[in-house]
């Protein structure tokens, strides 16, 4: 678990400001078919840049994520497990937190999601209605891979019956 006090303030200060222009806090639906649920939700704080050094703060501070670097040139950082979300990004920001009204909306919600999926309830269908609902004002709306239709609707497929809790480890 990360020490958020062991960070010098004015690199937590900078990446925090990075982020708040920069970074994004995203919640995602991937359909799987090896799945009792027809969703994988995962949770995702990423940023993308051209010059990689940046990113390597994130990481080396963060104490988490992974980089990669696109087949444009472009660098990104993101965590994408909900364990160093919950332990590392959510205090670091808590600590360091934002100027815009809008990131700190956004980084809001993120908290509300990773609540909700550690109480497991992403596994239910109220739970899944309430993660639509969380993400609907997150990123202003932003671009959706999958509509709130598509999603519920593979809740409604009888060929795809919902099933309630699954195993995660898949």
């Amino acid at each position: 678990m990360l020490n958020v006090h062991e960070i010098p303030p004015n690199i937590g200060h900078y990446l925090a400001g990075f982020t708040d222009g920069e970074g994004s806090f995203n919640v995602s639906f991937r359909p799987r078919d090896d799945y009792k649920a027809p969703w994988k939700i995962s949770l995702c704080f990423n940023i993308s840049q051209r010059d990689p050094v940046i990113l390597a703060q994130f990481k080396r501070h963060l104490q988490c994520g992974t980089m990669r670097q696109r087949h444009d040139g472009v660098w990104y950082y993101e965590v994408n497990n909900l364990v160093p979300i919950v332990e590392n990004v959510i205090p670091f920001f808590e600590r360091f937190g934002f100027l815009s009204a809008k990131k700190k909306r956004d980084f809001s919600k993120f908290k509300q999601l990773a609540q909700l999926i550690r109480e497991g309830r992403h596994h239910r269908l109220d739970g899944v209605e309430e993660v639509l609902r969380i993400r609907r004002d997150m990123n202003d709306g932003g671009n959706r891979r999958y509509s709130d239709e598509d999603v519920l609707g593979r809740f409604e497929n009888p060929q795809r019956p919902y099933a309630g809790p699954v195993d995660e480890t898949g």
